[in-house]
């Protein structure tokens, strides 16, 4: 990023003794135009016009004065370059969206997964130093992202995620080995699955203990989070006449499974029941992992105070010059 900056800029606080100097010499009056060795010269020049130059020789001398200061505190223009490194963890997110993600017991007016994204969303642009993927999930997990620092793009197959987009199903063990084997060859220092879901392990071809004790023996872990309320939660349908309208289903989550998963790994489950409470959760495993952020700035500067310096010498020489001329 091009800058303009000055390498001294403390010395800029004596411009501030310009307009003292200014108002003490005007106290004094002006400085005499010309100096007369005696009277008879005045009267030879009695009858050409007035000069004043004394007003003018002070104003370029203030001049002068200030473009030397700003010399002094050598401006410069140049380029600035920051780079950002890794922190060293490496987060895959892995987001349930089957068809049970439409309830909306999280928010009044929102499904389950809107309410998901959004909260998702914020904790990615509190890590951004952190390599982050993501996997989704329902009959099968599928690959969203891979482990990146372009947030941007990663923010951007978030907000596409929508439910139906893979066969219904809930398939928590196979995501929670797909996530395993996307951080398993990564050299990172601490590597973390972050599991969404909101009910039990009905598909896939892995449970999802076995894919618990990959990722503990790969030193992976998994912190589970069960999104909704116990009980019923309204879920959009169609009745019977083909009427869209709000019903009441029963929800389910199999938290002693995924309470397992997590202490199998070191990690710890979650249980979220409304927006907040699963705001609260990210920002839990965020403070809980946490990060350093590293970075590296380069500059080159080319010096520009001679401008100044040079413009301060050309005034002065016009002071001079004034301070000498002739009168006609």
């Amino acid at each position: 990023m091009d800058s303009f900056r000055f390498a001294e800029p403390e010395l800029l606080w004596l411009l501030l003794l310009l307009p003292i100097l200014a108002w003490l010499r005007s106290r004094k009056g002006n400085a005499p135009a010309l100096l007369f060795p005696s009277i008879s010269a005045v009267k030879a020049i009695a009858g050409s016009r007035k000069v004043s130059p004394g007003k003018l020789l002070a104003w370029l001398r203030l001049a002068a004065l200030a473009l030397l200061i700003t010399g002094l505190a050598r401006p410069q223009w140049g380029r600035v370059t920051t780079e950002v490194e890794a922190s060293g963890i490496d987060i895959l997110l892995a987001v349930d969206i089957s068809g049970s993600m439409k309830a909306m017991d999280l928010s009044g007016s929102a499904s389950r997964l809107d309410v998901v994204k959004a909260v998702v969303a914020k904790f990615i642009s509190q890590r951004p130093n952190d390599r982050i993927g993501m996997v989704a999930f329902a009959g099968r997990p599928y690959l969203v992202c891979p482990l990146t620092l372009d947030h941007g793009w990663l923010q951007q197959r978030l907000d596409a995620l929508r439910i139906g987009m893979i066969e219904d199903g809930t398939a928590i063990g196979s995501a929670i080995a797909s996530g395993v084997n996307h951080l398993r060859d990564q050299q990172a220092k601490s590597r973390i699955l972050i599991l969404l879901t909101d009910g039990v392990n009905n598909a896939g071809k892995i449970a999802p203990l076995t894919a618990a004790e990959a990722a503990a023996a790969l030193r992976i872990k998994v912190y589970a989070i069960g999104a909704g309320k116990r009980g019923v939660a309204p879920m959009p349908g169609v009745d019977i006449f083909g009427r869209s309208r709000i019903m009441q289903a029963e929800v389910d989550i199999d938290e002693k499974t995924l309470t397992k998963v997590a202490e199998m790994t070191g990690a710890k489950y979650f249980r979220a029941t409304d927006s907040s409470s699963l705001a609260q959760i990210y920002e839990e495993i965020n403070r809980m992992e946490t990060t350093v952020r590293k970075t590296r700035q380069f500059s080159q500067h080319r010096e520009l105070f001679i401008w100044p310096l040079l413009a301060a010498l050309l005034l002065l020489a016009v002071e001079l010059a004034v301070a000498r001329r002739r009168l006609p």
